[in-house]
């Protein structure tokens, strides 16, 4: 009699239960996939996916080329426009932060450009207060730490580039990588964008550490044009460069200059 009753109570309530059932699957499947789409939840593997995702941004983007050389540091990038109507000039990838430092950016324009404007207002900040030009290190510090605290808190996102950082501190050049994850390292000659391992392949048969910054810009210049799409020309190209001089971005024709000297 008892198992008469119990058969009749799961017939009546077998729809409700297979409502449940699917209720269940779905929440399962929703908790699974959870860390696919928020930021501060770490996946199963030990990562940030948002940050592989923001990286991914990143290798989708130009490449740009960064090199330091004994007495200086020359960055260069290709500057990649969505179409032939559009004005070159109003395109810039090479930013400058302080009289000694820039930086290029691989990745998202709009990104790079908030990066770019609170990064001059550290380097502003620092000189208002110690009335020098703020150091390197310390300012791709500053930079990290901004990126790494979008890694981290509810309702941001990460920033969806990297930096090439150059700088000059008391003649010393320096060079190095910020990514979207606020990690950073400094290099004697490294690739970002989408060509990057093949820059870097490159680079580490071309590189050596006496290099002279003229030779370091033929050699940036020569490695942007092994993965380069088309004909390099001075309204594609972007180059900048650091020395005891100064930060400065080369013009259209001195850029042409040393594009001429390729062929």
């Amino acid at each position: 009699k008892t198992d008469w009753k119990w058969a009749r109570f799961c017939e009546r309530r077998a729809p409700l239960l297979c409502f449940c059932g699917v209720l269940l699957t779905v929440y399962c499947s929703d908790a699974n996939m959870s860390y696919n789409y928020s930021l501060t939840t770490f996946s199963p593997s030990g990562k940030l996916v948002q940050i592989e995702y923001a990286l991914h941004a990143v290798e989708s983007g130009a490449s740009s080329i960064g090199i330091k050389a004994v007495n200086g540091t020359v960055i260069v990038t290709e500057k990649k426009m969505p179409s032939v109507l559009e004005d070159e000039s109003s395109l810039q990838k090479i930013s400058k932060i302080s009289d000694k430092a820039g930086f290029v950016y691989s990745g998202m324009g709009a990104d790079a450009r908030v990066v770019a404007k609170k990064a001059r207002k550290m380097a502003q900040q620092y000189y208002r207060v110690y009335h020098e030009t703020i150091p390197t290190l310390q300012l791709v510090r500053n930079i990290a730490s901004l990126m790494q605290d979008f890694t981290q808190s509810g309702g941001v996102r990460p920033f969806g580039v990297s930096l090439l950082v150059v700088g000059m501190d008391e003649g010393k050049p320096s060079l190095f990588q910020v990514d979207p994850s606020g990690s950073y390292w400094q290099w004697k000659a490294s690739a970002i964008g989408k060509n990057m391992v093949n820059a870097k392949t490159f680079l580490e048969k071309r590189y050596n550490d006496a290099m002279e910054l003229e030779d370091a810009v033929h050699t940036a210049v020569l490695t942007l044009k092994e993965g380069f799409e088309g004909q390099m020309t001075k309204e594609n190209v972007e180059i900048g460069i650091v020395n005891e001089e100064g930060f400065k971005s080369l013009s259209p024709s001195e850029v042409n200059d040393y594009l001429s000297a390729l062929q």
